[in-house]
């Protein structure tokens, strides 16, 4: 396990940093992720580091920026240490798909396939039983 999880962790309240899934539900520990990544020239300061489930994780790999689908134009990726999570997503609460609500928002929603059939089910459930938002 990362040494730098404990303080990662607590500091996100246990949920990912990019999509909000519940850590609780899980049968093993989120992973640290470096936000801006170590093959990028990234470090292993806090202020770099973000808890992130597996799946936000895998689709971020090295990542820093992505398409903006409403303008056509490269943007930064969500950075949970620069950006509030509520400037740039909200959740509908009959469908539990997060919508970008701004170019960061909906470039970040897209490169980590935030609402791939498989997670807007788990997240509706997670709704369901009080666990998400």
């Amino acid at each position: 396990m990362n040494p730098s999880y404990p303080e990662v962790a607590g500091r996100a309240d246990h949920r990912c940093e990019y999509c909000r899934a519940p850590e609780v539900i899980f049968n093993f520990p989120f992973e640290v992720e470096h936000i801006n990544p170590s093959s990028r020239g990234g470090t292993n300061e806090l202020s770099n580091l973000a808890l992130a489930c597996r799946a936000c994780n895998v689709f971020k790999a090295n990542r820093l920026q992505a398409v903006d689908e409403g303008t056509g134009e490269a943007v930064d990726l969500f950075d949970p240490r620069r950006h509030r999570w509520e400037d740039h997503f909200s959740v509908e609460a009959d469908t539990g798909r997060i919508l970008g609500t701004t170019p960061i928002g909906r470039a970040t929603v897209a490169a980590l396939q935030m609402n791939v059939l498989r997670q807007l089910a788990a997240r509706r459930e997670w709704m369901r039983l009080g666990f998400y938002p």
